[in-house]
């Protein structure tokens, strides 16, 4: 029984994009697929913006050459502009590239990489067991053999034989509307997107091969089984009054209103992508994106868990972050479906859909939404084939956070500089932020760097107008020269003021109004821009103090602001889960941060005795308590407050 890492069955675009990701990851991947030969077909033939995005972000879109633009895309057949989902991205709207080009391009893409595709070789047969998966697999002779892998991957489309033998529950409802498709050769008739006639609704585009791809839709009764080319003659004409008869049939297909999803993306060592995890009418190009979306979110996690960098529990992610991308795309689709094939009984409908329309917010939401912009950032494969083993002064020996990036606010020092250097340490790339000791950010940047480590500086003063755009310009510009992309992972709040120590009736308003600047409304504002850029796994982690549980009268502004910072924790931990991000707080008691009363030994003598361990805490005592909530283990924490203090709370 031969091994590997990873069985994908299925070598359409989906799974074959999805090899391509796990051996980027360092994975051993055969990929099964029951034809012998590409079919050649191109059901599908757009790319939108995030899949455009994801491609270049691989070094994969240059293979495919220039790639035409589409022009505008539609909602239920009214017309919408997709660059306007963001007209600054660089693949705003929507690219044509045929499917069997793309499959031929990823073949040879995924193939070059190392993986095993094995054409003429059908699934057959899944059984678990304690170290993996038992595969048993028909040959091109007949001959039957056995695979050993530790995961199995459906992506083998609608009628997906691992969801079947899996088990998966394949939640919704078939088809009641059909729309016939072809590709002919040899006619004339004008180009028309989706017009609609009295008894149906017609579509038609001459490629440059001089083909043209047509789809008609007939109301009332709809046609069964495989179409023949009599069949879409017969309809075209019935609905356009043209004569298509003459034409050669390339290709015959036919779709419908379909609308499945399986509840779950994983059961234990069995994970579905594509097609076959939801089954959708393929309108506007959103199916074949969804599905390579899918293996983007998937293939590196799934990388990180068979090289050892991450536990299984980072396979939950896939289905908390795709699972709901899923069912908003088949409830978009199926509203356009309402809108394409409702007869007259929608024209009221579309009529107020296209006074929405004429909103640019409107056209906003929606063009995001197809072209996949709102969708959370799939993280990036690892470059390297698995977890580091090389061991540096004071490294981890297998690093948790690779290819993570972090932001640490305040991390020129204390504990913000102890927390910037752990992480780094466990493999993520930190951006070191300060407000005005440049020489000690850098001297941050330097110990990580030290240490093997990757880091970079950002400069922002926090508590002033304009300061959050100002933290994430630095960011983004850093983060996308070592990356390529501007992707969050690690947020760490610990930028803050302290009270000047004066009695509260002392306090001026001036103070005050600092120190909830600085202390609440820029963490508040830090974390509503980063949750733009930070995918399913995001960590955020809010740096509060145990002076909110305890009186100290000449710290009351200090503890109001740390206090509202532990009630925005608690707040959006319950927001966020759905999305896979975590949110805590960590409250750190009397701690070490270099200031010059930690000199005096007879002042930490004092301080010492507040704490159960009878000592002063170090930095790097709180920074590990940190660390840890980055990291996966840290997964099924989240809205809670960590006791950091040593012990100074217990009484």
């Amino acid at each position: 029984m031969s091994p590997t890492d990873v069985v994908v069955v299925g070598a359409g675009p989906v799974g074959l994009f999805l090899a391509a990701e796990l051996r980027t990851g360092g994975a051993r991947v055969v990929v099964l697929e029951r034809l012998t030969a590409p079919s050649g077909e191109s059901r599908a033939s757009v790319l939108h913006a995030r899949t455009m995005e994801i491609f270049a972000d691989r070094g994969f879109l240059p293979r495919l050459g220039e790639l035409p633009a589409v022009g505008p895309g539609h909602f239920g057949g009214l017309r919408l502009d997709l660059t306007e989902a963001d007209p600054d991205h660089p693949y705003a709207g929507q690219w044509e590239c045929l499917q069997h080009h793309l499959e031929t391009e990823l073949e040879t893409y995924a193939a070059g990489l190392g993986a095993q595709v094995r054409r003429g070789h059908t699934l057959t047969g899944l059984r678990e067991t304690d170290a993996g998966v038992r595969v048993e697999v028909r040959g091109p002779d007949d001959a039957t053999y056995a695979l050993s892998a530790r995961y199995v991957v459906g992506c083998d489309g609608e009628h997906s034989t691992v969801r079947s033998l899996g088990g998966f529950d394949f939640a919704g409802h078939d088809a009641d509307k059909v729309m016939l498709r072809a590709d002919v050769a040899g006619i004339e008739i004008g180009n028309r997107r989706l017009e609609r006639f009295a008894d149906g609704i017609a579509t038609a585009y001459r490629r440059p091969d001089g083909t043209t791809r047509l789809m008609v839709h007939r109301f009332g009764e709809q046609p069964a089984g495989e179409p023949a080319f009599a069949q879409v003659a017969d309809a075209w004409a019935a609905v356009t009054g043209e004569d298509i008869r003459h034409g050669e049939p390339r290709w015959l297909n036919r779709f419908g209103t379909v609308s499945r999803q399986v509840t779950e993306y994983r059961r234990g060592r069995l994970l579905l992508a594509g097609d076959a995890a939801h089954s959708q009418m393929p309108v506007g190009g959103q199916a074949v994106n969804l599905g390579l979306q899918d293996a983007a979110a998937l293939g590196p996690r799934l990388a990180r868990v068979v090289t050892g960098a991450a536990g299984p529990g980072l396979l939950d992610d896939y289905h908390a972050e795709r699972h709901p991308v899923g069912s908003r795309t088949l409830a978009n689709i199926q509203a356009q479906a309402h809108l394409l094939f409702g007869a007259d009984e929608v024209t009221a409908l579309r009529g107020v859909f296209g006074e929405l329309l004429e909103l640019g917010s409107a056209r906003r939401h929606l063009a995001r939404m197809i072209s996949g912009l709102d969708a959370p950032q799939p993280p990036r494969p690892s470059l390297r084939p698995g977890p580091s083993h090389t061991h540096q002064p004071g490294r981890s020996t297998v690093d948790r956070l690779t290819d993570k990036t972090a932001l640490v606010t305040g991390s020129s020092r204390g504990i913000g500089r102890a927390t910037a250097i752990r992480l780094a340490r466990e493999g993520a790339l930190v951006a070191v932020h300060y407000t005005a000791n440049e020489q000690a950010a850098a001297e941050t940047v330097e110990l990580i760097e030290k240490e093997g480590g990757s880091a970079f500086t950002v400069r922002a003063e926090l508590g002033v107008p304009g300061d959050v755009h100002e933290l994430f310009l630095g960011l983004e510009r850093g983060l996308k020269e070592r990356t390529g992309d501007t992707r969050l992972d690690i947020l760490v709040n610990n930028a803050a003021v302290t009270s000047t120590g004066s009695a509260p009736e002392d306090l001026t308003p001036e103070e005050f109004d600092r120190s909830f600047a600085v202390n609440a409304k820029a963490p508040y504002f830090i974390v509503q821009r980063a949750l733009g850029q930070m995918p399913s796994g995001g960590r955020i982690v809010n740096l509060t103090t145990g002076v909110t549980r305890t009186s100290v009268p000449d710290q009351v502004a200090y503890a109001m602001t740390k206090g509202a910072v532990e009630q925005l924790t608690f707040q959006l931990a319950r927001i966020l889960a759905p999305r896979g991000i975590t949110i805590n707080s960590v409250a750190p008691g009397i701690t070490d941060n270099g200031g010059a009363i930690f000199d005096n030994p007879q002042a930490v003598e004092a301080m010492a005795r507040f704490s159960a361990f009878n000592r002063v805490g170090e930095a790097g005592d709180v920074a590990d308590v940190i660390t840890f909530l980055t990291t996966d283990e840290a997964r099924w924490i989240t809205g809670a407050f960590i006791d950091a203090t040593g012990g100074t709370l217990l009484g």
